[in-house]
């Protein structure tokens, strides 16, 4: 495994891309029709904001105490147990492969209409995506330095789009006239604590992904600084972009039109620079895209090194290249997967749909960990990150993400239950495995 090559601008750029994928051009949208009036939807993203930055802190200190490769599994197998740790993280795995082909395929879509003046086909979409998936295989196959390198580079794109939708505040271009909502489609105001929360739910998941940084706690020079300082940093840069950006979307948009709006980003394009700003959108997210893609193809393959660590994967998993480091068959398997996902796409969409609820149980318990980790004064005997308002920062993040939980199960209990049953096979699945390596059976390798 390649050692501390991460610097802080590195890290910094990796928490940016993990958190910023595509829901900042669509989530505003959603948000505004679920908050209702512009007091809650700036309210909402506001407080999301301020989640995020609890959570971040609370990350900050996980990372420092606990600097490992594949950092997300191992918080929740030394915190719990690993069967907690196997299960939350393999459905995180398959949903992550899921959303990376997804996004991939919303790219292909964007310069598929160079192409095709209709519907842009099939074939097309998933030939791009698997091009992609198969170009940053490459990347990554030549170290974490490099693939690194390459992600500053498609991250300084995605900011550099997102500058540009914030000047288009200054364009002169008019919009077309959006249809007028009725008040059916609308929607009607209702309790303010449930509109709040329902919005908050979209919210939320714009602003998550930052935790995922911590996968790679044991290639991040001087780990103690370097985590805390790169998720704080990053976590500043997106909560400045993403209100900055929702102000310029009901500037130039208007809120009543934002509810009902389709394209955000393409309106706000067309707004700054007229026709050719379609034109503009289109390349530009689709490097967009390729950041997220290639971040993804980073991170997760270190989860499955984790796994593979504790004996729940073959041991080949662990196996990394001489020359860079690389855990080449972690890499490979991942890749493979977002590529299976294409022909799978309609039950994948299920599958993520489903573990949007899982995905807070997990803030809840990984973000818990650190009571753990302080009561049991991990990595004290170096220089590490102890946040200030502790324990009120991590209190009020878990708190927050268990009032999302709750928010998701009251307005979808179906998506609430089905993710319960996924979740408990998984469980199943893991002493399954364990019972076959207790017996010698080739469930997983050796610890």
């Amino acid at each position: 495994m390649s050692k501390k090559q991460l610097n802080l601008f590195d890290l910094s750029m990796i928490v940016v891309s993990l958190v910023i994928g595509m829901g900042i051009f669509r989530t505003p949208a959603v948000a505004a029709a679920r908050a209702g009036t512009p007091t809650i939807f700036f309210l909402v993203w506001g407080l999301g904001g301020l989640i995020a930055l609890c959570g971040a802190l609370t990350y900050a200190e996980i990372g420092s105490r606990y600097p490992v490769t594949g950092g997300y599994y191992k918080i929740f197998s030394l915190g719990y147990h690993p069967s907690l740790a196997f299960s939350i993280n393999a459905i995180e795995l398959v949903s992550n492969a899921g959303s990376t082909a997804a996004v991939g395929v919303i790219g292909a879509e964007y310069i598929g209409q160079f192409f095709y003046t209709g519907e842009v086909p099939g074939i097309f979409r998933g030939g791009v995506t698997a091009a992609a998936v198969g170009v940053f295989y490459v990347v990554n196959l030549l170290g974490l330095k490099m693939s690194s390198r390459v992600q500053n580079v498609l991250t300084m794109i995605k900011l550099l789009l997102i500058v540009l939708l914030l000047a288009s505040v200054f364009g002169t271009h008019p919009l077309p006239v959006a249809a007028k909502m009725s008040a059916a489609d609308a929607g009607q105001p209702k309790d303010f604590l449930k509109m709040l929360g329902f919005a908050l739910v979209a919210v939320s998941f714009s602003y998550g992904g930052y935790q995922q940084t911590i996968n790679f706690g044991g290639e991040v020079q001087t780990p103690g600084r370097t985590i805390p300082r790169g998720i704080s940093i990053g976590i500043a840069i997106i909560i400045a972009l993403y209100l900055s950006l929702n102000f310029v979307y009901v500037k130039v948009i208007g809120f009543e039109h934002l509810r009902s709006a389709d394209s955000i980003a393409a309106q706000l394009m067309l707004h700054l620079f007229g026709p050719v700003g379609d034109t503009i959108l289109r390349c530009l997210m689709f490097l967009s895209v390729l950041a997220y893609v290639n971040v993804a193809v980073m991170s997760n393959p270190r989860v499955m090194f984790a796994m593979s660590g504790e004996g729940i994967l073959p041991a080949v998993f662990k196996k990394t290249t001489p020359k860079h480091g690389v855990i080449i068959w972690s890499l490979t398997a991942f890749s493979a997967t977002i590529v299976l996902t294409l022909v799978f796409s309609s039950t994948v969409e299920k599958i993520i749909d489903y573990t949007i609820f899982l995905d807070s149980i997990a803030f809840v318990f990984s973000a818990s960990t650190l009571f753990i980790l302080r009561r049991r004064r991990m990595g004290e005997d170096r220089d590490i990150y102890r946040m200030k308002g502790y324990p009120f920062i991590p209190a009020f993040f878990i708190l927050a993400y268990i009032s999302v939980t709750i928010s998701i199960a009251i307005n979808d209990p179906k998506s609430a239950l089905y993710c319960v049953f996924i979740f408990l096979c998984f469980f199943v699945l893991y002493f399954i495995l364990k019972s076959w390596k207790a017996r010698g059976l080739p469930a997983g390798g050796q610890t």
